[in-house]
């Protein structure tokens, strides 16, 4: 179990540069009788993910994943090092989505789906309180520092009217 950060913490987008990459991907498993069909997909996103922790200089920042639905959350460094790792011969992605398009693309046993999001870090905020590392605050996290206890504050938003919540 990873050890938990008491108190508020925020990722340190600063730190990050101008922008950062969000990539959401999942896959649906639309014949479960089928696993001959989906099982090399389900376990290829493990190995990728093994390979990315161990190539830090390959741009992914963090990931979050959910087995219930089937899906994973990446922060990269860049859209240029997402697409660089997807295209590379030399990196287990581009193998894997060759194996999928030959063996299962058309059949319908598998479905697969993502989104890229680019965000301008100074359009990026996080709040973490009492939890482990998580999210993008892989990439590094601080102290939510004093006045920065609101979305809006942290966000550089304009305060609004609303009540404020008291900080948990």
């Amino acid at each position: 179990m990873s050890r938990v950060q008491q108190g508020r913490f925020t990722a340190d987008v600063a730190s990050l540069g101008d922008e950062i990459v969000v990539f959401v991907i999942g896959m649906r498993i639309n014949r479960p009788l089928k696993v001959a069909a989906w099982w090399p997909v389900f376990t290829a996103m493990p190995r990728m993910l093994r390979h990315l922790s161990d190539h830090p200089d390959k741009g992914l920042l963090g990931y979050q994943q959910s087995l219930a639905p089937l899906f994973l959350v990446q922060y990269w460094r860049s859209f240029e090092d997402l697409e660089r790792f997807a295209r590379d011969r030399d990196d287990p992605h581009l193998e894997a989505w060759r194996r999928f398009n030959a063996r299962v693309n058309r059949s319908g046993d598998v479905g697969i789906w993502h989104e890229t999001y680019r965000v301008r870090t100074d359009a990026v905020e996080t709040i973490y309180g009492n939890m482990p590392v998580h999210g993008l605050a892989a990439a590094g996290s601080v102290p939510v520092r004093r006045g920065g206890d609101s979305a809006a504050a942290r966000i550089g938003a304009a305060a609004t009217d609303e009540p404020v919540l008291p900080p948990y």
